[in-house]
């Protein structure tokens, strides 16, 4: 017979796997949402003539690559697989951000309004898991300061968006 003291010990252990595989599929869905955030500057940097949207494309690439790596030692601090893809939704955003290039009249504006939009849901994404997720807290100081820099980032793509 398991004295209260042992049982309380299993279900312990056993809520902290859970917590663990909840937290290491949360950060991998961030992780897939900072693939395809990171693809689709890229996609947009790629498809902007004009030089200073084209660098501001490329360094917000860079950005999330960065996030990528952070989020990535997270998780397997996790002891959890790393995810290795973008999502089906990403994909399709990439396209209509091909398709907006190409038949917009004002392809910058077209870009930087993808960029406003991508970004406010970048914001939702991680105020839902930091909100909704029970983290430790070190791993809610990485997600709060990457969705600050998102927000900051966003302010500068919004006033962008105004210039043209």
């Amino acid at each position: 017979m398991t004295s209260k003291k042992e049982t309380n010990v299993h279900e312990n252990l056993k809520n902290m796997n859970t917590d663990r595989e909840e937290v290491g599929e949360k950060l991998n869905a961030l992780l897939e949402k900072t693939y395809d955030a990171e693809k689709g500057f890229k996609k947009a940097a790629e498809n902007i003539e004009n030089e200073s949207l084209k660098n501001y494309f490329s360094k917000k690439a860079e950005e999330r690559h960065a996030f990528g790596e952070e989020l990535k030692k997270e998780i397997r601090a996790f002891h959890q697989d790393v995810d290795k893809g973008g999502s089906v939704s990403g994909t399709a955003h990439r396209a209509w951000m091909d398709i907006k290039s190409l038949f917009s009249l004002d392809d910058e504006e077209s870009m930087l309004e993808e960029a406003v939009r991508g970004e406010k849901a970048s914001v939702k994404e991680y105020k839902a898991v930091i909100n909704e997720t029970n983290l430790p807290p070190s791993t809610k100081n990485i997600l709060e300061s990457q969705k600050n820099r998102i927000e900051n980032g966003l302010y500068n793509t919004k006033s962008l968006e105004e210039s043209f």
